[in-house]
């Protein structure tokens, strides 16, 4: 069969919100022709051997596996990362965030935390864009210290990748910016029971009954460990951007603000440490 016959037939059956992209993605991975070669030459044969490896990506994606997962990487910012499912998969409402981050006054040679790493995605945007910045990041899950040190390597990117559940195993610093993509989904949402986070390890979407346990922490905890005039700034869900302002400006954060993601949801805030 032809490229596009595959990829037509395997995006019938996939389904979902993007069947065609997942379908291209897929047919890319197992033959090494991008989505516009694909487009470009839709008559091109795939072989018996390419059509074997195709088939059985595409029943992977019908049992609803992530393309990401498949595929072993997922794209960031510029940057493409490793990802399997030890973490989340980067999303790219998160890119939000890293385009605030760049945007602040920060020093030439700021330092900087990025808290619950995953694949290392904000600290590697950021680090990518800031050659001068010192760029921390840190997770409490094993298999996401090992993949964001993995893909720190494989970028070439100077990035000190450390074992913490937040704050706790930390070396005493302060730093010009903390982020932090922390959980944030409530026990018993729905949402959990639908699309890719149901591959996805809970501890790394659900905190607590309200879904702010984790940046509760965070935010309280945060002042002692930023400079004088730096910045915290989390991400959070399309809903608690109210809640979220409260509780910085309870732990004493000035200059706190929401900002929206790509859909037009207020997806982070952030403040700044009074001078």
């Amino acid at each position: 069969m032809t490229c596009e016959a595959l990829v037509r037939q395997a995006a019938r059956e996939i389904g979902g919100e993007s069947p065609r992209l997942d379908a291209e993605l897929l047919m890319e991975h197992v033959t090494g022709w991008s989505r516009t070669s694909q487009r470009a030459w839709p008559e091109r044969a795939v072989s018996d051997a390419q059509r074997s490896r195709f088939d059985a990506c595409v029943a992977q994606r019908k049992a609803g596996r992530p393309v990401a997962h498949i595929l072993g990487s997922q794209s960031f910012w510029s940057l493409s990362l490793q990802v399997n499912d030890t973490t989340l998969i980067p999303r790219p409402d998160t890119e939000c965030l890293v385009e605030a981050a760049l945007a602040l006054p920060l020093p030439v040679t700021a330092k900087v935390l990025d808290l619950g790493t995953g694949t290392g995605a904000i600290a590697l945007a950021l680090a990518s864009e800031r050659p001068g910045w010192r760029v921390v990041a840190s997770d409490a899950a094993p298999g996401a210290v090992a993949l964001a040190r993995a893909n720190a390597r494989s970028l070439g990117l100077p990035v000190t990748v450390l074992a913490s559940h937040w704050f706790e195993a930390l070396p005493a610093q302060q730093f010009d910016l903390i982020l932090a993509n922390p959980p944030y989904i409530a026990e018993g949402d729905r949402h959990l029971a639908e699309g890719d986070v149901r591959f996805e390890p809970r501890s790394a979407l659900v905190a607590g009954t309200d879904g702010l346990d984790d940046l509760r922490l965070i935010i309280a905890e945060a002042p002692q460990w930023l400079a004088a005039g730096g910045w915290l700034m989390v991400e959070h869900g399309y809903d608690q951007a109210a809640a979220v302002r409260a509780l910085f400006a309870g732990a004493g954060f000035v200059a706190v603000a929401s900002g929206e993601d790509y859909g037009g949801n207020e997806r982070y805030t952030l403040g700044r440490q009074s001078l």
